[in-house]
């Protein structure tokens, strides 16, 4: 992204750099309906927005969205700015630009994340942020304990927040040979030896009764409680508990 030049068919090499002066000029003729000046001042304002896009250069957006996007909140800055605000229009326009930026960034992603998991994630980087300014390791347990939360909880907001990474990334480049993310995976669940269990165990249910081969399913395939398979098949919880264990232990016999 820091390498592109056009972004959204703007040059970006050949925006203007307006003055202090002529920005205040610009707003008090925009706000009275000035439509060129308007036009002039948002090109003029336009080296604002990309300097803020280029911190989200690693991101793995399209850079003309991102660009786009801050124009958006640009443009809002503009309709909102009060002159009587007694603050430079850049000191007001950058939290919007970047709100802006965050929103497609946040809504355009793959996997919508809520907003609690946000929050506790953001809360878990501030944390994780001033254990690294006094020199000490930012560990999950020690952030679980400063949080007073559960280190499954801190593990599962920083992953939802983090980016998808493409099968198909390069890791490695030399003489036009490209390794892919997706060479470096390796199938454990295709081995020989798993296909030999997988043969034995479909040969061992297939020895069961119906009626304990129906409750392996709904225990190990659908999930469900004994209780609730009791239910649906229509026997007691205990007689459920015990088919199951006779199942296993003639599945076991069998495949050993």
């Amino acid at each position: 992204m820091l390498q592109k030049v056009v972004i959204c068919g703007v040059d970006t090499t050949g925006l203007p750099k307006l003055t202090a002066k002529e920005n205040e000029e610009l707003i008090v003729r925009l706000k009275a309906g000035d439509e060129a000046a308007r036009e002039k001042f948002i090109i003029g304002n336009m080296r604002l927005v990309l300097s803020l896009v280029k911190r989200f250069w690693a991101k793995n957006a399209n850079a003309d969205d991102v660009f786009q996007a801050g124009c958006v909140g640009l443009i809002k800055a503009i309709d909102n700015f009060d002159p009587k605000f007694q603050v430079k229009f850049s000191t007001y326009a950058v939290p919007m630009i970047l709100g802006e930026i965050k929103r497609y960034l946040r809504d355009g992603n793959s996997l919508r994340v809520s907003r609690s998991i946000r929050d506790t994630a953001y809360r878990i980087l501030k944390v994780r942020e001033s254990i690294e300014e006094r020199d000490e390791e930012a560990t999950i347990e020690k952030i679980a304990e400063i949080m007073q939360v559960k280190e499954r909880e801190v593990v599962y907001a920083l992953d939802a927040i983090s980016d998808p990474i493409s099968l198909y990334e390069p890791v490695y480049n030399k003489s036009g040979d490209t390794v892919e993310l997706m060479d470096q995976l390796a199938d454990t669940k295709q081995s020989d030896e798993i296909w030999t269990e997988r043969v034995a165990l479909r040969e061992a249910m297939a020895r069961l009764a119906d009626r304990e081969k129906k409750i392996l399913m709904l225990r190990y395939y659908e999930g469900k409680t004994q209780t609730e398979i009791s239910q649906e098949v229509g026997i007691s919880q205990a007689q459920v508990s015990r088919l199951e264990k006779n199942a296993l232990k003639q599945i076991k016999e069998n495949i050993s």
